[in-house]
């Protein structure tokens, strides 16, 4: 009898334990039976939230046609590096020589068009190009899971589910609005679509047709994709008449709180401070204000970086990437 107790006992233990571990890991680690039951009852629920928002029920239909709970989203979310890169580990990543050749056989491949484009939108070519480049390596990397299928997974999930559920919505909004076939919206396991790599509510407010007659193509129609990265730079800001930065030498001794986005000044005044050109030469006497920022710390480089700078980095908020693009554009031109 005490025998029979102990094994009792131990049994339960395991149990309590096992079932403590499948809490703590969450729904990505559900069998697949009682995860996919979880997920069609949060499909139910969306469709709810969606039907008040004003989408149909043949829209849902045709969106959520087939969609299932991708794991493999969930695990490349869970995958993605903790530790920081170096920004010249990064610019040596994404600013390669093939890139920087790439781009300039693109610029030229394209220049018709893209000259076309920069009229429209005031947007300098090179960079297009860049952004392209950074984004998709010029639309050779665009993603191929399903955009609704990731969204869905990346907000039943609950990591970021409220962000997500919203670009959910706004891809349910692109299905009925701009009669996009949902089968046709692929991108990112994190939800970024086509060539220029545009999430849902992105797309909605900057995504154009070019010729005007048809919805937006930003996975297989270049011209779209270009209008779509000009008229999203255009709309937050993009100076025509300026570039992104200069890489420069501050003066040793320089205070360390003129460091940052959030000074603002101008060229002649960092020239008086003892700021030159990286490769000795002056400061341009330009009408133009610039912050100094060393996105490498104090290893470099040292860039004054113009508004334009700030424009790139409301597509993506990072001073590495804003700064490759910069690099990239620089290199194509």
């Amino acid at each position: 009898m005490r025998i029979m107790v102990i094994r009792l006992v131990a049994v339960v233990i395991v149990a309590l334990v096992c079932s403590v571990a499948a809490r703590a890991q969450g729904p990505a680690s559900f069998a697949p039976s009682a995860g996919q039951a979880g997920f069609r009852a949060f499909l139910q629920d969306v469709r709810r939230d969606a039907r008040h928002q004003g989408i149909s029920a043949a829209t849902l239909d045709r969106a959520f046609a087939g969609v299932a709970y991708l794991p493999h989203v969930i695990e490349l979310d869970r995958r993605q590096p903790e530790t920081t890169l170096t920004f010249q580990d990064y610019i040596d990543r994404v600013v390669t020589p093939t890139r920087r050749e790439r781009g300039r056989e693109m610029l030229a491949e394209n220049r018709a068009l893209l000259d076309a484009v920069s009229r429209k939108y005031g947007v300098a070519p090179r960079f297009i190009v860049a952004l392209w480049g950074i984004e998709s390596d010029f639309g050779r990397l665009t993603g191929d899971f399903s955009e609704v299928g990731a969204l869905a997974t990346l907000a039943y999930d609950g990591r970021r589910s409220a962000f997500f559920r919203k670009e959910l919505i706004n891809a349910l909004v692109i299905v009925q609005r701009m009669h996009v076939d949902p089968r046709k919206m692929t991108g990112s396991w994190a939800g970024a679509m086509g060539q220029s790599q545009f999430m849902p509510s992105s797309f909605l407010n900057y995504a154009v047709s070019w010729t005007g007659d048809r919805p937006p193509d930003i996975w297989t129609n270049q011209a779209d994709v270009f209008a779509s990265i000009a008229n999203y730079l255009a709309h937050v800001g993009w100076r025509p008449d300026e570039s992104w930065g200069i890489a420069v030498t501050p003066p040793r001794g320089l205070d360390p709180a003129l460091i940052g986005l959030g000074q603002r000044k101008s060229l002649a005044s960092w020239a008086a401070l003892g700021l030159v050109r990286a490769n000795g030469g002056a400061l341009q006497d330009a009408p133009i204000a610039a912050s100094l920022i060393e996105p490498g710390g104090e290893s470099g480089p040292a860039l004054l970086v113009f508004d334009n700078f700030r424009v790139i980095l409301r597509w993506n908020n990072s001073s590495y990437f804003a700064t490759a693009v910069g690099y990239l554009a620089d290199a194509v031109d």
